[in-house]
């Protein structure tokens, strides 16, 4: 009886960390435009909208660089300005391609790599909602004393009060959930050894790119 009812407490401590990482998902949407920072970094995802909006960022003067991590490595340079929108002096000028990184840790190992080469002290990071907390938790660990200002892009079917009722976000949403809460306990674990294990640094290919 007692184990049934542990079991019963915990499932019920992960339904409620799940709703309130949605509602902090839901949060990181930017209400305005965030102060200048040192330089911005977007990590690529399954679509466009994350390095065009870091790359509006860089056109409104947001930061001095901007690191695009996680390029497909078969994708050219000049492809990818086809892609986005804005100048074509600026994008050729200010910003950085990273091709190493092939998942989130790799992002914050690119990130934390260019970031200390160019000695940049507070970035913007620039990657969709319900990646952002996930995203924050890993580029921290990589590169800690770097203060970092989430610029979330909103992912519309999260954004809905009743995202848990559609399968397709509910699995997005639960998925991303249970990937931030493994990088929590990692976390904590390496806190408790009281160390954190180096990780490989990947340099960016292309020459010269406040938490909540």
């Amino acid at each position: 009886m007692k184990f049934l009812t542990l079991i019963a407490a915990i499932v019920l401590m992960w339904i409620v960390g799940l709703f309130v990482f949605a509602d902090r998902v839901q949060d990181f949407t930017p209400a305005s435009e965030p102060e200048r920072a040192d330089a911005i970094v977007s990590l690529t995802g399954p679509s466009s909208e994350r390095v065009n909006a870091a790359i509006r960022l860089l056109e409104l003067d947001k930061g001095e660089r901007l690191l695009i991590s996680g390029v497909n490595r078969d994708v050219r340079r000049g492809e990818l300005r086809a892609l986005t929108p804005g100048s074509s002096k600026l994008f050729n000028c200010c910003v950085d391609l990273g091709f190493e990184a092939e998942n989130t840790v790799g992002n914050a190992s690119e990130i934390a790599e260019w970031a200390r080469k160019n000695d940049y002290k507070r970035l913007i990071v620039v990657t969709s909602d319900y990646h952002m907390a996930r995203s924050l938790l890993e580029i921290r660990s990589a590169l800690p004393g770097v203060v970092l200002v989430p610029y979330a892009v909103s992912t519309p079917t999260l954004a809905r009060p009743d995202w848990y009722r559609k399968e397709q976000p509910a699995r997005r949403m639960t998925l991303e959930y249970m990937k931030y809460l493994a990088v929590l306990g990692r976390e904590a674990w390496h806190r408790l050894r009281g160390f954190h294990p180096e990780r490989p640094m990947s340099a960016p290919t292309a020459a010269p790119v406040e938490a909540p």
